[in-house]
């Protein structure tokens, strides 16, 4: 357990009893800490009763005790409204922060890359962590992605910690510093919590705030906010800047051209990989994922060749453009992550002759704004309660099928796949809606997906 001993006999609120949340009150507790600790649920609160707790309501305590309030990022601590703990708590003066700051400030000096973004942060931080790994450095992942913070094993100076962190998150650090920090890309998201788009570009701005002295600031220039920050941090000066391009040419940084992953850092243009040979993750999105993680282990030290063979061993993340196999020559992808039209694009810009899977409980917007990738679909089936709305938006755009459920969606999207005789078929599941119709998660859709594949995959081995 990481060593917060610093911290005992302080008394320490915990506000907010989720993943984060609970590993943050027993790491406390273990540190000998005085922990206050409440959920606005019930259920959160009886979480603690088996560590020798009782919950404590932070919105009615004496805020004069704690010396500092440890909130989980998904409580809203300033913008649209800030939880009233969190308002007491910043009016007596006492310090808001995350569990990341806390396992950063204890252990300030295990190598950790930070990686941020709108799109794309959670492949990053899981293929660089795999590729660090193969390369023989002990290495865990954690923060918004799998572990949380505090639930990570002690490391030491040789090791590295790989962290992929929110703008939440970022918003609750006062000390925390990183070797090397990556921000992906920016694009409108969580405006309420941020005030708007100048505060959530401001919280992305904040993974760079303390790096400054011989560590690694890798930056793409591909969007607006992003390229303005670029030149924002050189003037600044005091860091190694890597800029990265999956659209031009960088002097002295990352980019890709003509599909090869080129390497400019010392200015001879090395072509390190063609990416287009790397199957289980298609796409230019897919492309900057790579650009990063290739930095974020040059930034660490890893040489070249160990980073190719980590890139081409990663076997991506479950549940977004999941390559499970192919069946007489039909591959199929679960994208079940893709829970809106935006995160569906990518999956859809990647492949061709595609029997697409979409459906679910609809978010605002629907389907629009994916026309521009229609001549790569096949035919849609429509699956949950956007059926009718979705049948509705493609009109006699696309031939499509109301399926219902994804068991008859896929076995349908199967047999035309086999039959049409397409060059390289895929059946996707790339919903573009919540699961929450007919699945208790996305990944409880997507392990569906994988399991409907297995039974066909099966059937196909007997008929053979």
């Amino acid at each position: 357990m990481i060593d917060l001993s610093h911290l005992r006999g302080k008394t320490i609120a915990v506000l907010g009893l989720g993943k984060s949340g609970l590993a943050s009150v027993k790491a406390l507790i273990n540190a000998g800490a005085i922990v206050w600790a409440w959920d606005d649920n019930a259920s959160g609160r009886d979480l603690i009763e088996p560590l020798g707790l009782a919950p404590i309501n932070l919105t009615e305590c004496d805020w004069t005790e704690p010396d500092m309030l440890v909130i989980s990022p998904g409580i809203p601590s300033t913008f649209p409204t800030p939880h009233p703990a969190a308002e007491k708590a910043r009016r007596a003066g006492v310090p808001i922060i995350c569990d990341v700051e806390l396992l950063c400030t204890a252990q300030p000096d295990v190598p950790t890359l930070a990686i941020t973004g709108t799109n794309g942060k959670s492949t990053t931080t899981a293929l660089t962590a795999h590729i660090l790994a193969g390369a023989g450095i002990k290495t865990q992942a954690g923060g918004n992605l799998g572990n949380a913070a505090l639930g990570l094993e002690p490391s030491g100076p040789d090791d590295c910690l790989v962290l992929e962190l929110s703008s939440y998150q970022l918003d609750l650090l006062a000390e925390a510093a990183f070797d090397a920090c990556a921000l992906l890309n920016i694009t409108p998201d969580h405006l309420d919590r941020h005030g708007g788009m100048d505060g959530y570009i401001g919280a992305k701005h904040q993974i760079f705030a303390r790096n400054k002295g011989p560590k690694w600031a890798i930056i793409s220039i591909d969007d607006e906010p992003c390229a303005k920050m670029s030149v924002e941090l050189a003037r600044e000066g005091g860091r190694h800047i890597i800029e990265i391009s999956v659209n031009q040419p960088v002097d002295h940084g990352i980019y890709v051209s003509d599909g090869w992953l080129i390497d400019d850092l010392s200015g001879a243009q090395t072509r390190i990989l063609d990416l287009t040979t790397v199957a289980q993750m298609p796409g230019k999105h897919n492309w900057q994922n790579i650009a990063f993680a290739y930095a974020l282990c040059r930034a660490r030290g890893v040489d070249a060749t160990r980073i190719i063979d980590g890139i081409l061993s990663f076997p991506g993340l479950a549940h977004r453009q999941e390559r499970l196999g192919t069946i007489d020559g039909v591959v199929f992808v679960n994208d079940s992550k893709a829970t809106n039209a935006e995160a569906s694009a990518k999956a859809l810009s990647a492949y061709q002759n595609i029997y697409w899977i979409v459906g679910g409980k609809p978010k605002e917007g629907g389907i629009a704004g994916l026309e521009a990738f229609y001549p790569n679909i096949k035919k849609a089936y429509l699956i949950g309660a956007a059926t009718n709305e979705f049948a509705d938006a493609l009109g006699t755009d696309l031939p499509w099928e109301k399926c219902q459920t994804l068991d008859v969606a896929t076995r349908a999207a199967f047999e035309d796949a086999r039959q049409h005789g397409d060059d390289a078929p895929v059946v996707m599941l790339t919903p573009a809606c919540a699961s929450f119709d007919q699945f208790k998660s996305f990944e409880a859709r997507g392990d569906a997906f994988r399991d409907i594949y297995a039974h066909l995959a099966t059937n196909a081995q007997e008929r053979s």
